[in-house]
């Protein structure tokens, strides 16, 4: 928003945006090429194998058409209409998965729903750096929203305080990505582990897997860098002003 028609802050934010770009492109042609690959299980029955090892879940609980599966038993998996919107909330202790990994069966499909089952393992672990990003999520909201305007107000009016303000608003956005990073790499990790360990797929199948997981996790660079370096151009605004 603010900058749009600086160089200065094309030259900084530039690279991360087209990194970001790339890695989507990335993400979804690694996906198709994985998705046709078949699988003998569906995302979302990978899922409640997974979460049923883990004991997170009912194993006598049916896998079927119902939205909301093994509710009952801790960690619930439930289909969501956004393509690749594939998540978990730690809140309502939900794997969320997209119609092409709630029902597909393709090891597209078992690499995301495996990713995302590795949250649901982290929360039930205890894992700490999940617990930090967590905790940084209202930050994060707050700061991307009313930070970068009370950042905008300060910078019309001439106002240092406010513009700092914005700026210290809006590094709750950056301290969320870099929390997000360890915690999304862990997650990939315990899914690769655990569709090997399981027998889910095989060691040549693993990496159409790992090219979905690993683009995926580009994706979570490139916004981080995108935000880390967004807070350089905030800085070095300010710093002009005064």
């Amino acid at each position: 928003m603010i900058g749009l028609f600086d160089p200065l802050f094309w030259i900084l934010v530039g690279p991360p945006v087209l990194l970001g770009i790339i890695a989507q492109i990335w993400v979804r042609s690694a996906f198709a090429r994985a998705a046709e690959i078949p699988a003998r299980l569906s995302g979302a029955e990978a899922a409640r194998e997974i979460l049923a090892a883990a004991g997170l879940v009912g194993v006598s609980e049916p896998i079927g058409s119902e939205k909301t599966l093994g509710r009952r038993s801790g960690v619930g998996i439930e289909r969501v209409g956004e393509f690749l919107g594939d998540h978990y909330d730690p809140r309502d202790k939900v794997v969320r998965l997209s119609p092409e990994v709630y029902g597909g069966r393709s090891l597209a499909a078992l690499g995301i729903a495996a990713h995302e089952v590795g949250h649901a393992l982290q929360d039930a672990q205890k894992y700490p750096a999940l617990a930090l990003r967590n905790a940084a999520v209202g930050i994060a909201s707050f700061g991307s929203g009313a930070g970068v305007w009370i950042l905008i107000f300060g910078l019309v009016f001439s106002v240092p305080a406010l513009i700092w303000a914005g700026i210290i608003l809006f590094s709750g956005v950056v301290l969320f990505q870099v929390l997000n990073l360890p915690v999304e790499f862990d997650a990939s990790a315990r899914a690769k582990a655990v569709l090997a360990r399981m027998g889910l797929v095989d060691a040549a199948s693993m990496r159409y897997v790992n090219a979905v997981l690993t683009a995926a996790a580009l994706t979570y660079v490139a916004a981080t860098l995108q935000s880390v370096m967004t807070l350089i151009y905030y800085v070095l605004l300010a710093r002009n002003r005064e």
